[in-house]
């Protein structure tokens, strides 16, 4: 909680041992990175680690080590099965729903394969930002498997990633860390997750730069770190353009019905990278010039990225409600505009007298035959036993058969420690169940982030929390939503949609191939 160690700090500890180790493992959350993999390679043969956050329940030991014991010379490969089998079979009966993945991975295969199909996957993907793919590459990384959605880590699964890009490159490097993985399991409700991870931004930024100094201290492949830099300085470009033709980077304009912007004009993108490099970073939240140093390393040309963003944006002027023939109102855009947006949610706001409570993000839409969003909204939201809650959606997995498991969170203090409630939708549960508690630790610059599951139980003391907006517009602070509520679990925990009355105001949120969000005017 109070800190975390750094890969250039575990492999000084690994070095000062001096011993080459069977395998490492890592009882931990988001252990199962390439970088960690690479710098491990010189202390063990295999690492055993997760790709997603852990399961507060952790590795179930005594399996393993019973079988172990009963046969010291079994193969390192056996054990590292034994304990994954273990470990995801243990959490399917006692965390039934949470995400658990857990890999086997051979550090001297990883180390002897896996770089040089790196160096090329990276050149390729580079060279597709560079030459107007841009968008090829975005919609690749936002369709991948993302670990820790919540935190905004930016960690997802490298396989997944190099598949989606739909390159030659991608294909052999998904190959080689495919051989590496020696065994790997996840749980039903999780997708594409083959056992390694690395970092690549689109939610975070400002970890560009810090990323690009871990590289460096790791000896992590060059081509890489160029790869993400230009992937992010071209992304920054897009969110600057968008802020420079009145995008509010806020629901509050859409509530407040000052909605406004413009169609994407030329930008002048010199100017706006120049700008940024010397300070100004207007409507970027999070970004300064002590976290945009990738700007510098850009590789691209700043008139063909102006080029480039100017024929790729959204049009801002676009995103009003029409009424439709059969009198219901919808937004139409173009299907080039649509393909321009990567998420849909709606976002709901509760008006109190004084301001607006925001109750969060679900993924609920619908679409005409002519494939317009259709603006209509029940005014109902997410309920626990009666009290209502905040609720955001983070992902949607679709199984086999075609049934899908919903996750989200709420936020919430637990006993009076900070927590985000874990809810699953799928068919055992489609009115939504609570998974268990993750603890959230204040912001800190390591991103620490802890493993899940605090099983509730009798007594417990919820206290739902939102963020609240003043009708002015600004963010006032977060609060505590209603009543505390004390578990009951003879009772149970009841999750159900219910009426919250007409004081609701509803838009929908859109965020573009460059991670920039622009919300609709009001559901009429």
């Amino acid at each position: 909680k109070n800190g975390s160690m750094t890969l250039a700090g575990i492999d000084n500890a690994l070095k000062a041992a001096g011993t080459v180790f069977d395998f490492i493992g890592f009882d931990a959350c988001l252990m199962a990175t390439l970088e960690n993999g690479l710098m491990l390679s010189q202390y063990a043969d295999y690492m055993i680690a997760s790709e997603e956050t852990e399961p507060g329940v952790g590795w179930y030991y005594t399996g393993w080590l019973d079988k172990l014991s009963l046969n010291t010379s079994m193969p390192t490969t056996e054990i590292g099965k034994n304990i994954v089998d273990d470990f995801v079979e243990v959490c399917n009966k006692k965390c039934r729903g949470q995400k658990t993945t857990l890999s086997v991975t051979d550090l001297a295969e990883l180390s002897a394969t896996v770089p040089g199909e790196l160096t090329g996957f990276a050149k390729a993907a580079n060279g597709m930002i560079q030459n107007d793919e841009y968008k090829t590459v975005s919609d690749a990384r936002y369709n991948t498997r993302e670990f820790a959605q919540s935190s905004k880590i930016d960690q997802i699964d490298l396989t997944d990633f190099a598949k989606k890009t739909g390159t030659a490159e991608g294909k052999k490097l998904a190959q080689a860390l495919v051989d590496a993985v020696k065994y790997n399991r996840t749980s039903s409700s999780i997708s594409d997750a083959y056992g390694i991870s690395a970092y690549f931004p689109l939610k975070k930024m400002s970890k560009v730069d810090q990323a690009a100094d871990i590289y460096d201290d790791i000896g992590m492949d060059s081509e890489y770190t160029s790869c993400i830099k230009s992937f992010a300085s071209l992304q920054l470009g897009g969110q600057a353009a968008a802020a420079s033709h009145g995008a509010p980077g806020s629901p509050l304009p859409s509530l407040l019905g000052t909605l406004m912007g413009s169609s994407q004009g030329s930008s002048m993108m010199a100017d706006l990278f120049t700008g940024m490099l010397t300070g100004s970073f207007k409507g970027l939240s999070g970004m300064s010039s002590s976290n945009t140093g990738f700007l510098s390393d850009r590789a691209f040309d700043d008139k063909k990225a102006e080029n480039y963003i100017r024929d790729n944006s959204l049009d801002q002027s676009a995103l009003l409600w029409s009424r439709d023939s059969d009198g219901s109102y919808k937004l139409m855009l173009s299907q080039d505009q649509w393909s321009l947006i990567h998420d849909l949610e709606l976002n709901v706001f509760y008006d109190d007298g004084e301001g607006y409570v925001d109750l969060g993000l679900d993924n609920v839409f619908d679409y005409d035959d002519e494939g317009n969003l259709i603006g209509e909204y029940d005014n109902t939201w997410l309920t626990m036993n009666g009290n209502v809650m905040a609720y955001y959606h983070t992902d949607t997995v679709e199984e086999e058969d075609g049934s899908l498991i919903v996750s989200g969170y709420v936020p919430a203090f637990l006993n009076g420690e900070r927590v985000e409630l874990l809810l699953i939708f799928d068919d055992d549960n489609p009115q939504g169940a609570v998974i268990g508690a993750r603890p959230v630790y204040e912001e800190s610059d390591n991103d620490t982030v802890a493993k899940n599951a605090i099983a509730l139980k009798d007594g417990d003391k919820l206290e739902f929390v939102c963020d609240y907006y003043s009708y002015e517009g600004e963010y006032q602070d977060s609060y505590y939503l209603g009543e505390p509520l004390i578990l009951d679990m003879n009772e149970g925990i009841k999750i159900a949609n219910m009426d919250i009355g007409k004081s609701v105001r509803a838009v929908y949120k859109l965020t573009d191939i460059y991670e920039q969000s622009y919300w609709t005017q009001v559901i009429p």
